[in-house]
């Protein structure tokens, strides 16, 4: 017997096609814009397809942040050699994670809901994973305890500011040549040598730097 066109609208879209259509509606409208009805719609399907799937909202919210965290950390992490220098392994962090436009408000998005109790387990996760990645880093290029520590908060907080400018004022972001001098200027600041010394002054040249592309040249 041929399935219903409920029944195949109901099994041809997994749960992370709805979680990853919670996601886009979040970079657009935040957590309020994730809503049933408008989804099924945007996916072109009935709400039995959603019920199909999840018991309610808040099953497709978790499903969504679980997505959001395996796109943000695992696939990243995985992208990158493990066999490569630390110093290498940081500036691969930062060309993985140079987000699209999307993916920034998306991040954004997610971290003004953490006065939620699910949302925040998962801001605060995240967060501590990306930290306590930059801080093995560092301390692989020979920076110990409390100053490894510094450092990678001090890149994360970076990384984070960027974000916000680029969603809250994108024309204050530099194009061009503008744009690869300012992340050279960026990477040179928080990256330090693999040679320098621990406690050396800073050098003013920096040839080890990798020219990132703005996303989207």
């Amino acid at each position: 017997m041929k399935p219903t066109a409920t029944a195949d609208s109901r099994t041809s879209l997994s749960a992370d096609d709805w979680a990853e259509a919670a996601l886009d509606a979040i970079a657009v409208g935040g957590m309020d814009a994730v809503a049933v009805e408008p989804l099924a719609r945007g996916l072109g399907v009935t709400k039995g397809s959603f019920y199909w799937h999840f018991q309610n909202r808040d099953a497709l919210l978790r499903a969504a942040l679980q997505l959001w965290e395996r796109q943000q950390v695992d696939t990243l992490l995985s992208r990158i050699d493990p066999a490569a220098s630390p110093y290498e392994r940081i500036v691969s962090l930062f060309k993985a994670a140079n987000m699209s436009v999307r993916d920034g408000r998306l991040y954004l998005a997610i971290a003004a809901a953490a006065d939620n109790p699910t949302v925040q387990a998962f801001v605060q996760r995240l967060s501590e994973r990306w930290i306590s990645y930059l801080d093995e880093s560092y301390r692989a290029l020979g920076y110990a305890g409390p100053r490894a520590r510094q450092w990678a908060l001090f890149a994360f907080a970076t990384f984070m500011g960027n974000l916000q400018v680029r969603r809250d004022t994108p024309q204050m972001m530099p194009e061009g040549q503008d744009f690869s001098d300012y992340v050279k200027l960026m990477i040179k600041t928080l990256i330090p040598r693999e040679a320098r010394g621990q406690g050396a002054e800073e050098e003013d040249d920096h040839p080890h730097v990798v020219p990132m592309r703005r996303p989207g040249s």
